[in-house]
């Protein structure tokens, strides 16, 4: 069933076109192309990643029971300020795509949605109990989690379908 569903996929290519903006730069536009070997090496991606996530699953159970609950990080104020600085050139370069008609911009906004989680979900589970953790989950709730859903939808809606 999955071979028949697989026929009519297509791969895509790079192909430059003209801004028409005068500046020179043209922009990158993915182009249909047929490709008869994309249908199997989807199905072997496919099959590899499956594989991979399993066999995660006792890593994550090894991870969850020996880890200690508590940890002194030696470099905290970095990770955090790295971890929001990789969100905002996130949003940027989404931005700055999307302005110029960038097709890339499906990818910076699935790359920053994924990135809003990653925070919220760190915010929460670091905080300390009290108004710090109250803190985390208001900034998760109205902040990170509907913007990551913002740049999702946008991520998708975006994102470049062949002509049929």
């Amino acid at each position: 069933m999955a071979s028949t569903q697989l026929t009519g996929v297509h791969s895509l290519h790079p192909v430059r076109v003209d801004a028409g903006s005068g500046s020179g730069v043209p922009l990158i536009l993915l182009k249909a192309a047929a490709a008869s070997t994309f249908p199997l090496l989807l199905r072997r991606a496919a099959t590899v990643l499956t594989v991979l996530g399993l066999a995660m699953i006792p890593w994550l159970v090894f991870l969850h029971t020996g880890l200690p609950a508590g940890a002194q990080a030696s470099h905290w104020a970095w990770t955090w300020t790295g971890l929001d600085s990789f969100e905002a050139l996130g949003l940027l370069a989404t931005g700055l795509l999307l302005r110029r008609g960038d097709c890339r911009a499906c990818l910076t906004s699935a790359a920053t949605s994924a990135l809003l989680l990653v925070d919220a979900w760190f915010d929460t589970m670091t905080a300390a109990p009290g108004s710090d953790f109250e803190l985390a989950v208001l900034m998760a709730v109205f902040a990170e989690l509907p913007l990551a859903v913002a740049c999702a939808v946008l991520a998708t809606r975006t994102f470049p379908r062949p002509a049929r």
